[in-house]
């Protein structure tokens, strides 16, 4: 007589069973996104070198600085007089980058129509010749340029909008289930036998290579994970929910006015009362003041050279914060009244909770940006293992594939031979995975209803007994 099936030897089976489909359905966007990704966290490099000639002013004197600018320097307000006299009256004025060091251009950027969220036409202005060296579109926080763009909505999307980003969220959502699972089966085969036996079987040896190098950076994939589904779309909006109701919030700054009256910027701004500023003004006023609110912006204890002024809407205040996401981390904001220019609203890093600081620590290092080149060099390490790992594991599939004609195994053949205990625990688990991470929730219930479709094709259809 056999023995019963022991419970932990099922469910590692079950286990197996669910690795290996993660991974073999995963697995094409898996490699999509770690392609993508290493190409993206490599070419800032090569970036600066496509676009040199917009980054570098063309003068020798030195350009605007910490706290004080050399008068070989133009004014702020005269640099974007330059730049609005290429991107013409229509568009408008949204913000300014001071050049962030000696030999580098300031960036002027404009909103225009047909341009997609996050991104802006900036107009690169050497500021001391007040020469317009480059012209093109900017993304984001970090102003990445057309090339990395481009490699950024790759990665996130495939270049197919907000329907693309379906990939990655799915990708992201299963890569930590893929990654632990992995470790785990590697910790069962590693104190048993089938580790010491048959040392030169070629099956064997590729699933022992997939497995150390999956162990080996599983730590890095889960990270990837983690931080890749706090910007995701579905994913993201119940992280959001969750760091909401812990207190976990992002701090920010508040530009509305004390006393809710409309300031005076922007092309639709209305005329005040008495004792606040007196005529309406437009773009070419705000931008009469962009010397000053950097002044006080700087005297509040903004001093990053990393630094970019937006400019505000009628009823509000100006927005000054710095975009250096490098280590150490400066990423301080300040809100500053345009008629007194005193600081009605800040946010520092320093005070951030946390759980906020290592948000932000977090999707930098994913970014490749955090500690400069060993950071990028990092990424791309663990990205090209992530590749490795992926096709090895195909490998593994094709060495163990099923003979032609032979009943699938399948994972509700797998769950049935679970405990009840056992399952009902994985029906509780994967509910919550579902409603956690919707994307890998309807691809999980995609998934079932075909295993199941094939699990009942298979099982063999019972023979009439003869009578009598």
């Amino acid at each position: 007589m056999s023995a019963a099936p022991r419970p932990a030897g099922e469910m590692k089976a079950f286990i197996a069973r669910l690795h290996f489909y993660v991974g073999l359905l995963a697995g094409p966007f898996l490699l999509v996104a770690a392609v993508t990704g290493v190409l993206y966290v490599l070419t800032p490099q090569v970036e600066d070198l496509l676009y040199r000639d917009a980054l570098r002013s063309g003068a020798a004197g030195p350009a605007q600085s910490l706290a004080t600018r050399s008068l070989a320097a133009q004014s702020l307000t005269a640099q974007a007089g330059a730049a609005r006299a290429v991107a013409g009256p229509e568009a408008r004025l949204f913000a300014l980058r001071p050049a962030p060091a000696e030999g580098m251009t300031t960036r002027v950027m404009f909103s225009a129509p047909g341009l997609g969220a996050s991104e802006s036409r900036a107009i690169f202005v050497d500021p001391v010749t007040l020469a317009v060296r480059g012209d093109m579109t900017v993304y984001g926080t970090s102003g990445i340029l057309p090339f990395r763009t481009a490699l950024d909505y790759l990665h996130r999307n495939l270049l197919l909008g907000e329907f693309g980003r379906l990939y990655s969220e799915l990708a992201a959502s299963w890569l930590w289930v893929a990654a632990l699972g992995g470790v785990l089966l590697w910790a069962w085969r590693r104190t048993g036998r089938l580790s010491r036996q048959n040392p030169g079987n070629r099956r064997l040896r590729t699933r022992r290579l997939h497995s150390v190098l999956g162990v080996a950076v599983a730590l890095g994939l889960v990270f990837f994970s983690a931080t890749g589904l706090t910007w995701s779309q579905w994913a993201g909006g119940r992280i959001e929910g969750l760091r909401a109701t812990l207190g976990w919030v992002t701090p920010s700054v508040s530009l509305a006015l004390e006393d809710g009256a409309a300031a005076p910027a922007g092309e639709h701004a209305h005329h005040h009362p008495a004792g606040h500023a007196a005529a309406a003004a437009g773009p070419d006023d705000d931008a009469a003041r962009l010397d000053a609110v950097l002044a006080a912006a700087r005297a509040a204890g903004i001093d990053s050279p990393f630094v970019e002024l937006r400019l505000p809407r009628p009823g509000q205040a100006w927005l000054v914060r710095e975009y250096d996401r490098a280590w150490p981390t400066q990423v301080d904001t300040v809100a500053i009244d345009p008629r007194s220019m005193a600081v009605t609203s800040r946010a520092d890093f320093a005070t951030f909770p946390l759980v906020a600081k290592l948000i932000r620590w977090g999707i930098d290092l994913h970014m490749g940006v955090l500690f400069g080149v060993a950071n990028q060099l990092l990424v791309a390490a663990l990205g090209t293992g992530l590749i490795v790992v992926t096709l090895y594991g195909y490998r593994v599939w094709w060495q163990n594939r099923p003979a032609p004609g032979a009943l699938p195994r399948t994972l509700t053949q797998g769950w049935l031979r679970l405990s009840w205990p056992q399952r009902a625990a994985v029906a509780v688990v994967a509910a919550g995975l579902g409603w956690a991470l919707p994307v890998a929730g309807g691809s999980l219930a995609v998934f079932l209803l075909i295993d199941v479709a094939r699990w009942r094709l298979a099982r063999p259809v019972p023979r009439p007994q003869p009578a009598g």
